[in-house]
């Protein structure tokens, strides 16, 4: 048993009583507390209660949607900051699409692998617990980020980047791992509403790349949504 795990209290909602058992007994399996909820009321009473480390949450819930919840949820100040795995069948897209725009930090399609949610939810904690301890120096293989002196180096070497370039790329890397939509990215470094043309997040990703060189790999497209910086570099 992980003695990090031990102490991370987990919420999972589901309706189907086979989901709920299976994802609830592996995740003991693996050191963590359990918090059941079977539909999305008591899903939202029970985060609000027990403010768990991190809620697995299946969209198509009896009560209240999934997408219903994480939107409560990410709007009340004491629940805003817990991480949210969505759980999805395969023909909800937009859906998925809808969830991570409310928030949500990541998803898994049914049927799923056990050890892939295991998996999942100990890195999304890890990213989580991450965020909350900001740092000058930011680094993703051969990019380094140093905030402080308003610097970004590649292999070493110093490259030029503009206000804006720069605070988009630290953002990216602080939320590594978390697909980020166009409109987000407006909102959170133009300071823009989404009404404004998105085109303007993705000539700046093209930049971005063209910055980067060889190392703009791990700015990934997410087809019909927007951005992300992988998690970790090969």
């Amino acid at each position: 048993m992980s003695s990090k795990a031990a102490n991370k209290k987990i919420l999972v909602a589901d309706d189907e009583p086979d989901v709920l058992q299976l994802v609830s007994i592996n995740l003991k399996s693996a050191g963590f507390n359990v918090v059941k909820a079977e539909d999305g009321l008591t899903a939202l009473t029970r985060a609000r209660e027990t403010l768990p480390s991190l809620i697995i949450l299946d969209l198509m819930l009896p009560e209240m949607s999934g997408l219903e919840v994480c939107k409560v949820l990410k709007k009340e100040p004491q629940t805003s900051l817990i991480p949210i795995i969505m759980l999805t069948a395969k023909g909800e897209e937009v859906d998925r699409i809808v969830g991570l725009e409310l928030g949500a930090d990541d998803y898994i399609t049914k049927p799923f692998s056990p050890r892939e949610l295991v998996l999942r939810v100990k890195s999304v904690i890890r990213r989580a617990a991450g965020s909350l301890e900001p740092t000058d120096q930011i680094s993703l293989g051969d990019i380094k980020v140093d905030r402080s002196r308003y610097e970004v180096t590649v292999k070493g070497k110093p490259v030029e980047f503009t206000a804006t370039e720069f605070k988009l790329l630290t953002l990216l890397m602080e939320r590594r791992g978390r697909v980020q939509s166009r409109d987000t990215l407006l909102n959170d470094v133009w300071g823009y509403e989404s009404m404004i043309d998105t085109r303007t997040v993705d000539t700046h990703i093209r930049r971005l790349r063209e910055k980067l060189g060889n190392s703009s790999d791990c700015i990934e497209t997410v087809r019909g949504f927007g951005y992300r910086i992988a998690e970790a570099v090969q």
